[in-house]
């Protein structure tokens, strides 16, 4: 719209009142251009800068609603007040109905030009701010559309990120299963498959990851369904025969996914080396929630924990779940009532700091 000379397209077969229309607007500030007939109005129209349309009802040829009809068609077609002589009522709601901004009574001698005038400038500014309104509209679309093309791009590259650090992740675990397998010394096998299990407790995150719809967080039954799967394939996996998993399919983060991962790597490879020393025993891994907790146990039926005490172990096992654990903010008890041995750790499913961090948030 030009604010300094608005132009009015006063479409009307009454030359005179053209005229009257053309002074009186023309003194407040309007350029009027006059069309006798629908078919010139549109034809003018075409040719574009036209800000506001005045128009007529009684017209030979098509009459104001059909030529209202037509307007609007136009792509950013400028606001139509209607204009007749008719007294009709009916003529007003069809009209406005149709889409015309206002409409009014006009009379011969011209007194309905103030009227006029205050009807075309309601109906710029009604345009400008549905312009306006629909620009922002546009513009939050444009936004939001930015915003899920940007966030499907960074799910596709940590898609990609975490595939490529599970593969590399195997990798290094399939050449330490290869080295251990190869090697002679006991202690040095012992090592290699220890260092597998833990590598491979963090590639499974990954993998988990890669292929789940959910980035944020890993499902633990599939996870350590998974996990016991690549122990049961490690060095000692023919002494892993036994090895069951009774695990609800809770989500959780992925730091600590490994972390229960590492957790139980070290605890079953425990009860492989000094449970059974005759030969090969069940070991049960169970994960369940209670309450906003969740508990998680690893037992076995074997000499129990007294009678494993081994004086070539280096504590590095024992560490490792206390640093796991710690980093679960978890209890770790050994069930005194099981013949065997059974580890209980209790932890929540999301650590305290964390949880205070989304309240407040």
């Amino acid at each position: 719209m030009n604010t300094a000379t608005p132009t009015l397209l006063y479409i009307d077969d009454d030359a005179a009142l053209a005229r009257l229309v053309d002074r009186g607007l023309t003194r407040q500030g309007f350029r009027v251009v006059h069309a006798a007939s629908g078919h010139e109005g549109l034809a003018r129209l075409a040719q574009g800068g036209i800000d506001v349309v005045a128009l007529d009802q009684y017209m030979p040829g098509l009459d104001g609603l059909e030529t209202l009809e037509q307007i609007l068609k136009i792509p950013d077609a400028p606001p139509v007040v209607f204009v007749t002589a008719s007294q009709d009522s009916a003529i007003a709601v069809t009209a406005l109905k149709a889409g015309a901004v206002d409409y009014l009574v006009k009379d011969a001698q011209g007194d309905f030009i103030p009227l006029l005038h205050v009807a075309v400038n309601g109906a710029m500014r009604q345009a400008q701010i549905q312009r306006a309104r629909d620009e922002a509209e546009a513009e939050v679309h444009a936004s939001r559309d930015r915003y899920a093309a940007l966030a499907a791009e960074r799910e596709v590259l940590l898609r990609e990120v975490n595939h490529r650090v599970g593969n590399s992740l195997q990798i290094i675990a399939s050449l330490l299963h290869l080295q251990a397998n190869s090697s002679t010394q006991d202690g040095v096998k012992e090592a290699l498959t220890n260092a597998m299990g833990r590598v491979a407790a963090v590639a499974q995150v990954h993998r988990r990851l890669y292929t789940s719809h959910d980035l944020k967080s890993v499902l633990l039954n599939q996870y350590l369904d998974a996990l016991l799967e690549d122990l049961r394939r490690s060095a000692e996996g023919n002494r892993m025969s036994r090895l069951t998993l009774k695990a609800e399919p809770i989500d959780i983060d992925p730091d600590r996914a490994v972390a229960i991962g590492i957790i139980v790597n070290e605890l079953v490879m425990n009860a492989v080396k000094y449970a059974y020393p005759d030969g090969a025993g069940p070991i049960h891994i169970e994960l369940k929630a209670q309450g906003d907790d969740l508990v998680l146990s690893i037992a076995d039926d074997g000499v129990g924990l007294d009678a494993k005490a081994d004086p070539r172990g280096t504590g590095m096992g024992q560490r490792i779940v206390s640093a796991m654990a710690a980093k679960l903010e978890a209890t770790v008890e050994r069930d005194s009532a099981h013949q065997g041995t059974r580890i209980v750790l209790q932890f929540r499913r999301a650590n305290a700091a964390k949880s205070a961090n989304v309240a407040a948030g």
